[in-house]
């Protein structure tokens, strides 16, 4: 008879990977220490979900939300129509409207918070459109 082998069970611990979500938090927290909206020029926060899209102009030192537009609001999903989810030409709109809202306050410099996300897209999309309504970042 051959002598009986011992069998050892080798386990290894791997770290979990990282959820897309998990790292644009992380990408947003980075920038967020870099990024303070003030009086002077408060800042233009965007978030994307599958289904809508969010833009506040925020002022950082007194915890204000001063303007904001989102596909939420009835007169932009009801003119944009949406069923699969925001697209470049809405967050077009998006820009636009809140540039308009923004200058209407007296608002003319932010500080663009991309939120994390690439600046690319719908993200890039709603940054020209509210450039070229009269917002200066």
């Amino acid at each position: 008879k051959l002598p009986m082998q011992m069998h050892t069970l080798k386990i290894e611990a791997t770290q979990k990977e990282r959820t897309r979500r998990e790292e644009r938090i992380t990408r947003h927290i980075r920038i967020r220490k870099k990024l303070k909206g003030t009086t002077e020029r408060p800042r233009l926060a965007v978030f994307r979900s599958g289904k809508h899209m969010y833009c506040q102009v925020i002022d950082d030192t007194k915890m204000h939300t001063l303007a904001s537009a989102s596909t939420i609001q009835k007169p932009l999903s009801e003119e944009l129509g949406l069923s699969s989810g925001p697209t470049i030409e809405a967050a077009k709109k998006i820009g636009e409207t809140i540039a308009k809202t923004c200058l209407e306050k007296g608002i003319t410099k932010v500080a663009f918070d991309r939120g994390g996300f690439m600046y690319h897209g719908r993200i890039k999309a709603l940054a020209d459109a509210a450039r070229e309504h009269g917002l200066d970042f």
